[in-house]
């Protein structure tokens, strides 16, 4: 039997390259991202929404009414932008896009894995979850609260027979990766790898790559003494 999986924000970048993994292993792809896909196969169906805006979830459910179960579903969507004092209104939708879309996600996806009794749901964070920041405090803030999420979903659904992981990568190559220092940049099919390794194994928590918990660590020390 084939199986589903919902890819959000999957229209480039490394949600791209993955739906394109799933297609080619025969899964059904539904894809949902704020502009159209390139992809064209028998097995792929796209929907055009964003996720900060009040159509989403109901555009979300009407996708799932022509879905039996929803295997996995991954949330691919991130923003992020440096800090600008004299104009701020990208720090709401930073927060709205990376940590209130996937709870919307959540509320909908969810309950039909529940009542399926299994499923995967997967959310993409970064190792800057635990990191302080005066140049991107909403992406940083946003990624801390999306790794809280995740683990705390995780302990409630596990009795379920559902899984919840929250993966955590440090730069990898695409137009999110910013900055002038890229420590550690891992490829798009590297990132792609290393979830067909989380799908297989569905931990809570999945770093990649792992020599960045202690740099980040590190550098989280580093940060208390300038305190």
């Amino acid at each position: 039997m084939e199986k589903t999986a919902i890819l959000i924000g999957n229209s480039d970048g490394i949600g791209l390259a993955f739906s394109r993994e799933l297609l080619k292993q025969d899964w059904g792809v539904l894809g949902i991202s704020r502009s159209k896909s390139p992809l064209e196969n028998p097995s792929y169906q796209h929907i055009v929404a964003e996720v900060q805006l009040e159509d989403y979830q109901l555009k979300l459910r009407n996708l799932l009414e022509n879905v039996t179960t929803v295997d996995l579903c991954i949330y691919f969507v991130g923003i992020g932008e440096l800090l600008d004092l004299s104009q701020m209104e990208n720090e709401q939708k930073i927060v709205e896009v990376n940590l209130m879309g996937i709870v919307k996600t959540a509320c909908v996806v969810i309950p039909a894995m529940i009542q399926a009794g299994r499923g995967h749901f997967v959310g993409i964070s970064s190792v800057a979850d635990e990191l302080v920041s005066g140049e991107a405090p909403s992406y940083h803030a946003s990624k801390a609260g999306l790794s809280n999420y995740l683990e705390g979903l995780a302990l409630a659904v596990k009795p379920h027979g559902v899984a919840v992981s929250n993966v955590r990568f440090g730069f990898v190559d695409t137009k999110m990766a910013k900055g002038e220092v890229k420590p550690l940049m891992m490829s798009v099919d590297r990132a792609v790898q290393h979830l067909l390794i989380c799908m297989e194994k569905k931990p809570v928590r999945y770093t990649a790559p792992k020599i960045a918990i202690p740099l980040v660590k590190f550098r989280r020390w580093i940060m208390r003494l300038s305190y």
